[in-house]
């Protein structure tokens, strides 16, 4: 006779309709009594140490604790975690959260407990965390809500108006920027042409009387390539670049457009890129780009 296998069950179930009622005792219903009062407690052993939350015994010797109860806390310190990605209907909050090994500030043993953190890259150990506590206390560890991480960064919104005067010598280059000319000043002593327009020479010290009209074209000396967005720049990834002006002596900053970025070069030629004329103001924003002219490069 050939006896079959079967997978035999029976379901059970361990229930207390009208709820478990134990007595908490002197030391374990002292600690749920303050949390009832938005207080933390642990208790003395023998040796000094505070346990949290407490114990009627100590777990290293076996000996009863004391009778001498420390308010510690509230903030303390995550020793280890574990995230819960998808809580479950028991669990005590809705949403993605840590259990955490807590020790209290003053304690000598840590606490388990929630931590919302928000997400799980906030999470690590030595993070900073303070109890939120519930509205309505009863007298449970549920008291704590949860563990939060203190508050070390903050978003504000920035915003700052303000108006900028020019002097006489910027003056002078935007309102030649705004006639579609770039505007230098030639020192009689050196004999240096300077753009943007300055009124005194850098390198003689002198005042620079003499103005110059200088042509829209120029030479890439050097240049940087940039990855992160700008409202002024033509695309991303864009090119910056110190553009030496024809028969200028000091090179300026401009953007440099209608080109690949990995095409731009030094020694290129370019020419300004200038708005419509009737949407010039006495602003560099006059000036799109510089873009290349297609002459050969030239000898730096």
């Amino acid at each position: 006779m050939t006896v079959e296998a079967r997978n035999l069950e029976a379901q059970y179930v361990l229930e207390f309709p009208g709820g478990y009622t134990r007595t908490t005792g002197p030391v374990i219903g002292r600690f749920l009594t303050e949390l009832r009062d938005g207080r933390i407690v642990g208790v003395r052993t023998a040796e000094g140490r505070t346990l949290v939350p407490p114990l009627e015994y100590d777990p290293a010797t076996g000996d009863a604790v004391t009778e001498e109860f420390v308010e510690v806390g509230p903030a303390g310190t995550v020793e280890s975690w574990s995230w819960v990605h998808a809580p479950r209907k028991a669990h005590p909050l809705d949403r993605p959260f840590a259990w955490a090994l807590i020790r209290l500030d003053g304690a000598d043993s840590a606490l388990v407990h929630v931590v919302d953190a928000g997400d799980v890259k906030s999470m690590r150990p030595g993070l900073r965390v303070r109890p939120r506590w519930r509205a309505e206390r009863t007298g449970h560890i549920t008291d704590i809500e949860s563990f939060v991480p203190d508050v070390t960064r903050i978003v504000s919104v920035v915003r700052s108006e303000y108006v900028v005067r020019p002097g006489l010598a910027l003056a002078r280059f935007l309102e030649g920027v705004a006639e579609g000319v770039f505007v230098g000043g030639r020192c009689g002593s050196c004999h240096k042409v300077y753009v943007p327009y300055r009124t005194t020479c850098p390198e003689c010290g002198v005042a620079i009387t003499e103005e110059v009209v200088l042509p829209d074209t120029g030479t890439i000396t050097t240049f940087a390539i940039n990855n992160l967005p700008d409202p002024r720049a033509p695309e991303v990834p864009f090119v910056s670049a110190y553009i030496l002006l024809d028969g200028s002596d000091l090179p300026m900053i401009a953007l440099v457009g209608e080109i690949a970025a990995h095409e731009v070069r030094q020694g290129m030629r370019v020419r300004a890129v200038w708005v419509p004329e009737e949407e010039r103001t006495t602003s560099m924003s006059n000036i799109k780009w510089f873009a290349p002219t297609g002459e050969p490069d030239a000898e730096l």
